[in-house]
């Protein structure tokens, strides 16, 4: 597998933390402070599938392919408007695909399960050319009057086209059993023979617990992949991690013991965008040319469930 294309779209509106401190009891510091968050792109009059259909075109401009071209389309996505039909079945229609498509929801780690399923597809025969869009709205999850949630998270959505290739030298995705630290529930429509009591929960969230699990998932799944491509923790060039909380991040990296600059990071300016938030990095450094060709990546990124994920691709111009 090797990558060809990145794309990205975001919200017109940006939401500040001087704004949020009008209808909340917080402030700029008592945000920056815990989660280095400054702003974030929110959505307001779009539908997260324009968003997601223009990432994919965007990297589809960038790969120099045609939609005809794709063999498969996997979106990552936990929440949208539609229920039904999937995400991917809505960035088929946008760009006019010709073949099949799937969504998945492995929460803020639905990149890394994604290029995993895509380098399957591609050993397996099933897919050459495929498309992964991560497109996500956690700011429709969460209690708008919970100042403890409701100011880490920004809409957006990331992509990339991936070909046939020997740039991805390891990839681990793993699952541990902690549903209760990250979850939101929603009430279905009910039937005439609903006897169960069902509520709307909006997201739920231990914090100090998602922090710890967060840290040592990422640092495990870091060296065990960069173990398996015969590498040193020095011999990469950018860690990309999934941009959830910037004191995450700093911890990552002061534990592995690696220049700060080597960890690039946009959470201040867009927040947690849950799976989209390492594409749409990726494709940040992309257009600013901060990629060499032979650069050694590592993505690494968790998410509810716990689900957690790492990879070593190198990068090709």
């Amino acid at each position: 597998m090797k990558i060809i294309g990145t794309g990205s779209a975001h919200p017109s509106l940006t939401l500040t933390n001087d704004m949020l401190a009008e209808f909340l009891d917080t402030s700029d510091e008592w945000i920056v402070s815990r989660t280095g968050i400054k702003q974030r792109q929110i959505i307001s009059d779009e539908k997260l599938k324009d968003l997601a259909i223009e990432a994919a075109k965007d990297a589809l401009k960038k790969s120099g392919m045609e939609a005809w071209q794709l063999d498969y389309i996997i979106c990552s996505n936990v929440v949208n408007e539609y229920v039904t039909p999937s995400l991917s079945c809505l960035i088929h229609d946008g760009i006019d695909a010709k073949c099949p498509c799937v969504d998945i929801n492995a929460a803020c780690s639905g990149f890394l399960y994604a290029l995993q399923i895509a380098e399957a597809y591609q050993k397996a025969g099933i897919a050459k050319n495929i498309l992964i869009v991560c497109a996500e709205e956690p700011t429709r999850m969460v209690d708008w009057s919970d100042r403890r949630t409701c100011v880490l998270f920004g809409d957006g959505a990331g992509a990339v086209v991936v070909t046939e290739g020997d740039a991805l030298k390891a990839i681990k995705v793993t699952n541990t059993s902690k549903t209760d630290v990250l979850y939101e529930e929603r009430k279905l429509e009910p039937t005439p023979y609903i006897k169960k009591d069902e509520k709307n929960v909006p997201l739920q969230m231990k914090g100090q617990e998602v922090f710890k699990s967060a840290v040592s998932s990422s640092i495990k799944d870091i060296c065990d992949v960069v173990d398996e491509s015969n590498m040193q923790l020095e011999d990469v060039d950018h860690f990309i991690l999934h941009q959830a909380n910037l004191r995450i991040v700093e911890a990552v990296c002061n534990l592995l013991k690696q220049d700060p600059a080597k960890f690039p990071h946009n959470v201040e300016l867009y927040g947690n965008t849950s799976s989209a938030s390492i594409p749409m990095l990726l494709d940040e450094m992309n257009m600013r040319g901060e990629l060499k060709d032979g650069d050694k990546l590592v993505f690494s990124a968790f998410g509810a469930g716990f689900t957690t994920g790492a990879c070593v691709i190198e990068w090709h111009a």
